[in-house]
């Protein structure tokens, strides 16, 4: 780690440690709704000050554990270095997994890891993202299955079909010699995906300009830009949507 990296985790540490004695006195509850005014504006450090006390006083509230998972996430997006973000990125995981222990069948949960998962999979060597490629359609399948209403879902589904479609054929070739079999996704599956979530919540921009990926993909340009510029329209309102909208532009220059 080098030193500047170092420094923000320090100072990150301080914040939150800081974050006890600021929230000392408060219920569960009322810690919960501090954290989530913080989370609604995206601002993870500030609401970790909140759930991170209540979690010590309420180690087993799913709910609790879900929302310190998505804040973790938030950090790893703004971290520069690829190792810290693959730290923030495996303490979201774990919160994550530990929400699924406590609550097997809640769709949100399984949603978190295959999330949790996926934001740490471009940044992984070859022989972990084959690892855990299989992980993220298991936990998203899940999500799915108990709560089909969830567009999120669809969309990680999605996101992974595409994904997997776009493997260069050498390294789904090479992939089971060296580090086991490689999955399978399809374009025309991913749009299948993304066509639901967006008919389950029209209002999110990536959902739009992942399918005009998609479309990008499979060379169908009119169709990939229309769907691309529509997203990019929106207002953005997820965490993700700036880097989202930044591949969508990318992907547009692409098709020129």
């Amino acid at each position: 780690m080098n030193s500047s990296t170092f420094l923000r985790s320090l100072l990150l540490a301080a914040t939150l440690l800081g974050g006890v004695n600021l929230a000392r006195g408060d219920s569960t509850e009322e810690l919960m709704a501090k954290g989530d005014v913080e989370d609604q504006r995206l601002h993870a450090a500030e609401a970790l000050k909140y759930y991170l006390p209540a979690e010590k006083s309420d180690p087993k509230n799913v709910r609790l554990l879900l929302r310190i998972a998505r804040q973790y996430r938030h950090l790893m997006a703004d971290a520069s270095g690829n190792f810290e973000k693959l730290r923030l990125g495996n303490v979201a995981l774990g919160y994550a997994q530990r929400a699924v222990a406590l609550a097997p069948n809640d769709a949100e949960a399984h949603l978190s890891v295959a999330i949790s998962y996926g934001k740490m999979l471009p940044i992984m060597g070859s022989k972990e993202q084959v690892a855990i490629t299989p992980k993220i359609k298991s936990e998203v399948d899940q999500a799915i299955k108990l709560d089909p209403n969830n567009d999120l879902a669809w969309h990680v589904l999605g996101k992974w079909h595409r994904v997997l479609a776009d493997v260069p054929a050498l390294k789904r070739t090479l992939a089971p010699l060296i580090y086991g079999k490689l999955p399978k996704g399809t374009n025309e599956e991913a749009c299948r995906c993304f066509d639901k979530a967006i008919e389950l919540n029209p209002k999110r921009s990536m959902h739009y300009i992942e399918l005009g990926r998609v479309y990008a993909q499979m060379g169908k340009k009119a169709e990939a830009k229309k769907m691309i510029e529509k997203g990019l329209a929106m207002p953005s309102v997820d965490k993700d949507d700036p880097e989202e909208k930044a591949r969508g532009r990318e992907t547009l220059e692409k098709l020129k």
